[in-house]
C-alpha cells in the first residue's frame, strides 16, 4: 500500500511540473481514506499553494469526480468563493485546485465572528440558490427530469449506489427508503444549484474563505441545502436553526418549506449507511473501519430521530448492557494499549501515515473489546425483540438480519408496521452503538441534532 501511495504521489507530481509548470517543492499525501494531496509548485519564484483530490477508495462516488469538479469550477466564475480549478489528471484520478486558508470550524472565535461567518455563508447561499441552472445544466450538472422531481435525484444516485454495492442485508436502510418511497419531500417545483452536504467551508475572522467539498452538488431543492448542514451542526455549532432560517428567508425573499426540510434532513441522515454499509460490512486494505463505523451508527440514530419527529413518535431508551470479560478480552484490549502507546518517527510523511493506521487500529481494538464485553448481550436483546415483532427466533444475529429485511420488504408498500419498525429499529441503532468503544468514550458517545419544534 505505501508503495502505491508512493508510485501515485509521484505521478502527481510530474503532472505538476508539467502542466503548472515550475519545480513541486513540497508534496504529500493526507493519511486517510481518500487520496487528497498538498502541494507547492514554485513557478518563476512564485508559490502556487494547491491541493490535488482524488477518488474514493471504499465505495464509489455518488456523482462522478469530473462532476464535482466542473460545478466547482463553474461557480468559482460566477463568484461564489470557491477554490480555483487548475486541471485534471487521469492518472491517478484527481482534480487540481488552489489551497485556501483559513479554518473549517469555530475553533478559537469569538461568538461574534461564528455569527458573522455563518451570515456570510447564508448570504452565499442565497446568492447561490439564484444562479441560472440552465448554463449548469448545459454543463452536464445533473438534474431531474423535471422541477417537480428535483429534490429526490440526490438520494435516488446514493439508491443506486447502495443497491449496486449490497453485500448483505441491510433492513433498516430498506424500512427507511420504503418510507420515503411513500412520503417524499416535494420540491414543488422549486430548483437550484446545491451543494447538498452544505456547511462546510473555510472561515477567517468571521467571513468565509471558500465552500468546500462539493462532491454531491447538482442541481436540486435549494430547501436540501438548508437541511443537511443539520447533522454537521454537531460538531461544528453554526447556531440557532429557526434564526438561520428565518435569516434566510430575509435574503431571499421566500418562504422555508419546514416540511420539505423535516423529509429532506431524515433522507440525508441516510446517506452514510447507504454509501459505507457495504464497506463497513466488507472492509478492504484502504477502508478507515471505525470511522466509517462510527459515521454509520451515530447517523443511524439520526435517521430514527428525524423520522420519529416527523411522524410524533416518542422513542424508547435503553439501558447500558452489563460488561462481561471473554477469553479473548485480555489479548484484545492489551492490543489496544500496546497500539495507543506507540510512537513514530519525526513527523515525516510516511510516519504521519503511520501514526494515522496506527490510531484507527487502536480504535477498531477498542471496538472488539467492547464486543466481546456486551456483544453477546446486545444481540440477545435484538433477538428478543425480532421473535416478538416475527413471531419466531432467528437461530443467530445474522439470521435475525435476513428475517427482519424479508419482514420489512414485505411491510413496504403500505407501512402497516411503521411505528413498531422504527421502535425496533432505533432500540437496534442504541444498541449497535453501545459496540463503537467503552461507554463514555468519545466513539459511543451520541450528539443529538437540533430538533425542528
Amino acid at each position: 500500500m505505501i508503495d502505491q501511495r508512493a508510485a501515485d504521489t509521484e505521478l502527481v507530481r510530474r503532472w505538476l511540473e508539467t502542466n503548472i509548470g515550475g519545480t513541486v517543492t513540497s508534496i504529500h499525501r493526507q493519511p486517510r481514506w481518500r487520496p487528497v494531496w498538498f502541494a507547492d509548485v514554485t513557478v518563476d519564484g512564485e508559490v502556487h499553494e494547491l491541493v490535488i483530490r482524488g477518488d474514493r477508495t471504499d465505495m464509489p462516488l455518488i456523482f462522478p469526480l469530473e462532476h464535482e469538479m466542473t460545478l466547482q469550477s463553474l461557480l468559482h466564475e460566477r463568484g461564489i468563493p470557491t477554490p480555483a480549478v487548475r486541471g485534471w489528471i487521469d492518472e491517478p484520478m484527481a482534480y487540481v485546485m488552489d489551497r485556501v486558508g483559513g479554518q473549517q470550524d469555530f475553533t478559537g472565535c469569538t461568538d461574534d465572528q461564528r455569527a458573522s461567518a455563518v451570515d456570510d455563508y447564508l448570504q452565499i447561499l442565497a446568492r447561490m440558490h439564484t444562479l441560472d441552472v440552465e448554463s449548469f445544466a448545459a454543463a452536464g450538472i445533473m438534474r431531474a427530469a423535471t422541477p417537480e422531481q428535483s429534490a429526490s435525484l440526490g438520494l435516488a444516485r446514493y439508491e443506486e449506489v447502495f443497491r449496486s454495492t449490497k453485500n448483505g442485508p441491510d433492513p433498516f436502510m430498506e424500512f427507511c427508503l420504503g418510507w420515503l418511497r411513500r412520503n417524499p419531500p416535494l420540491s414543488l417545483g422549486r430548483e437550484s444549484v446545491i451543494a447538498w452536504d452544505s456547511g462546510q467551508f473555510h472561515q477567517a475572522d468571521g467571513r468565509i474563505v471558500a465552500v468546500l467539498d462539493l462532491e454531491i452538488g447538482h442541481i436540486g431543492d435549494p430547501m436540501m441545502d438548508l437541511a443537511a448542514w443539520r447533522m454537521r451542526d454537531t460538531i461544528v455549532g453554526y447556531g440557532d436553526f429557526p434564526t438561520l432560517y428565518a435569516r434566510y428567508e430575509e435574503l431571499t425573499g421566500t418562504s422555508v418549506d419546514v416540511d420539505a426540510l423535516m423529509r429532506h434532513h431524515f433522507a440525508f441522515t441516510l446517506t452514510n449507511q447507504l454509501a459505507l454499509g457495504q464497506a463497513v460490512r466488507q472492509p478492504n486494505a484502504d477502508t478507515d473501519l471505525m470511522t466509517n463505523m462510527q459515521w454509520c451508527y451515530e447517523t443511524n440514530l439520526f435517521a430514527t430521530e428525524a423520522l420519529a419527529e416527523i411522524l410524533d413518535v416518542e422513542l424508547p431508551t435503553i439501558e447500558q448492557p452489563d460488561a462481561n470479560k471473554g477469553r479473548a478480552s485480555t489479548p484484545v484490549e492489551h492490543m489496544a494499549t500496546v497500539l495507543r502507546s506507540l510512537s513514530v518517527g519525526d513527523g515525516a510523511v510516511d510516519d504521519e501515515f503511520l501514526r494515522y493506521r496506527l490510531r484507527a487500529l487502536f480504535r477498531e481494538a477498542r471496538h472488539a473489546a467492547r464486543a466481546i464485553e456486551v456483544g453477546e448481550s446486545v444481540s440477545t436483546d435484538d433477538l428478543d425483540d425480532l421473535e416478538e415483532l416475527l413471531g419466531h427466533r432467528p437461530d443467530n444475529w445474522f439470521d435475525g438480519e435476513t428475517d427482519l429485511e424479508r419482514f420489512v420488504l414485505a411491510d413496504a408498500a403500505t407501512g402497516a408496521f411503521d411505528e413498531t419498525l422504527l421502535i425496533l429499529f432505533h432500540k437496534r441503532n442504541l444498541r449497535a452503538h453501545q459496540l463503537l468503544g467503552p461507554a463514555g468514550s468519545a466513539m459511543a458517545t451520541h450528539l443529538p441534532i437540533q430538533t425542528f419544534r
